[in-house]
């Protein structure tokens, strides 16, 4: 099979499209011929500094496709099915090998694209907002990194959920283009202090809740902007910056600060069953993915290099 390689940690310009052995099915795995890939903000970062756990190394968490061979411990999936899959690396190729519990069928009708999107980029969403945020009705969220895929996916969560939503983004063009997934105040931060335009914006009350995907010295402007007793979710290290913060705040505002990492509770049943909720919401026409641009997989280095020029408004597709 063909897929997107590297050989060792570097700019995107390490990536090559090369022949690679197919993959075996694991007695609990199934084969997917790979029709969309999802390309993750934790890719490129993975491509960069991450461990290689191969030689040639396939980076890559999300990727959707049809099943095309099925262990033989598997029972609920069937080749020819057609799902969305996550795993630790192994997406940016033409067949990809994935525990059958790291599966969700995709409706009939649903772009398999915007089905690789959904598990990492809206269940983390869901799970900053609602599993360590508790966003309410009536409170106002705060999204880092508003045109990101979890932003994006953040803002239409947490408007649906009856919340007032602002979002950051580094153009006012950017913040334009979200407005209609729910936005109500978009901040540039390239212009604007995130803090002070959020204290503005709530009549000096502060964001209830706050999603960081950012992380480094965004996630003090996070802090700042945390309302009395509110809530930040942090997840992600985006900015790949040093995260050096003063929490001393979260004490006398009695704020909390979460960690969420979805790939730790990502094979239990509540985590998944999140997950397959979402993508029938997508497939429903309930919530939107938002696609920015689709790359062939043989074009994986400059799809990588659009994503970290921060420019992409949504998602990032590879197309084998």
């Amino acid at each position: 099979m063909k897929a997107a390689v590297y050989y060792q940690n570097g700019d995107p310009s390490v990536l090559r499209y090369e022949d690679v052995p197919d993959p075996v099915c694991h007695p609990k795995g199934v084969i997917i011929r790979v029709e969309a890939v999802s390309v993750e903000g934790g890719d490129t970062l993975n491509r960069l500094r991450g461990a290689l756990a191969t030689t040639p190394h396939i980076v890559g968490y999300q990727a959707a496709g049809e099943i095309i061979d099925v262990g033989a411990e598997v029972t609920h999936l069937k080749v020819g099915d057609r799902v969305a899959t996550v795993d630790g690396y192994g997406s940016h190729a033409e067949l990809r090998p994935v525990p059958a519990r790291n599966c969700w069928p995709i409706p009939a009708g649903l772009d398999p694209a915007k089905a690789a999107v959904v598990p990492v980029a809206f269940g983390t969403a869901h799970e900053c907002l609602f599993g360590r945020g508790g966003l309410k009705s009536g409170e106002t969220a705060l999204i880092q990194a508003g045109a990101s895929g979890v932003g994006i996916a953040a803002i239409q969560l947490a408007k649906q959920a009856g919340a007032t939503v602002i979002a950051t983004a580094s153009s006012d063009e950017r913040l334009d283009r979200l407005k209609v997934y729910g936005l109500d105040h978009g901040i540039n931060y390239a212009r604007d202090g995130v803090a002070a335009e959020v204290k503005r914006l709530t009549g000096g009350k502060g964001a209830d809740v706050v999603v960081d995907p950012v992380g480094g010295t965004t996630l003090q402007s996070s802090i700042d902007s945390l309302a009395y007793r509110g809530r930040l979710s942090m997840v992600g290290a985006a900015g790949r910056e040093p995260m050096k913060v003063d929490v001393a705040t979260l004490m006398y505002g009695n704020q909390s600060l979460s960690g969420v990492f979805l790939g730790a509770e990502i094979m239990t049943d509540r985590v998944h069953d999140m997950i397959q909720g979402l993508i029938e919401n997508v497939a429903q026409g309930k919530i939107e993915v938002l696609i920015d641009r689709r790359y062939a997989l043989s074009e994986a280095a400059e799809a990588h290099a659009y994503i970290e020029s921060r420019q992409a408004v949504g998602r990032v597709i590879l197309m084998p």
